[in-house]
């Protein structure tokens, strides 16, 4: 068997599948849809290729482009999807990996349209969005997440740590500040020493 056998094999395969994918992907909407993946797969990793995307920004786009609507396509789905697509043991998909994870979410999204109307229609929501910066998102108010911080209905040491308006004081609010003057806690003579010697 000639040495270089190998080697040759493995450039043929290498030429074969970026001449499909360029053919496929030659629409603007597709690299549009590409350009926005990058754009969240090295989101908040200066480190990332933008070849391949973790679970936690998967999320984080399907939640912010609106493919995640808490109805008809929860966390937990965009959860159970991701891991059906990704090749086993990885913990990132690739662009075509994230491509199938879309054909699988548009169905329960837009339910009623047809794969190919509810594809589009999904990647309509996707196309040139961007990730989001820290804190853009709005605090959640709901239910009993309102009663819950609500710093009004906060007793015992909690209440110390706000202000009247709800605002937190901060360290102050949170530690015993220590007494350095060397008497002893709540001692109604402190400060007097110097006065009496």
């Amino acid at each position: 068997r000639p040495v270089g056998h190998k080697s040759v094999f493995s450039n043929h395969i290498w030429f074969s599948v970026p001449s499909l994918l360029t053919s496929f992907l030659h629409s603007s909407k597709m690299s549009g849809i590409e350009n926005t993946f990058r754009k969240f797969a090295v989101y908040g990793d200066r480190s990332a290729s933008g070849n391949d995307m973790t679970g936690k920004n998967f999320s984080k786009m399907c939640k912010e482009c609106g493919v995640m609507d808490g109805k008809a396509v929860t966390s937990t789905d965009i959860d159970i999807v991701f891991n059906k697509v990704k090749t086993k043991g990885a913990c990132t998909i690739t662009f075509a990996e994230f491509q199938q994870a879309m054909k699988e979410l548009c169905i329960k999204r837009f339910k009623g349209k047809s794969p190919e109307e509810a594809l589009q229609a999904v990647y309509g929501l996707i196309e040139g969005k961007e990730p989001g910066s820290v804190g853009a998102t709005k605090a959640t108010k709901v239910g009993a997440v309102e009663r819950l911080t609500d710093t009004s209905k906060y007793t015992g040491s909690h209440k110390e740590r706000f202000d009247e308006s709800g605002k937190g004081k901060g360290l102050a609010g949170r530690q015993d500040l220590a007494d350095s003057s060397g008497y002893v806690g709540a001692y109604k003579g402190a400060g007097t020493y110097d006065q009496t010697h």
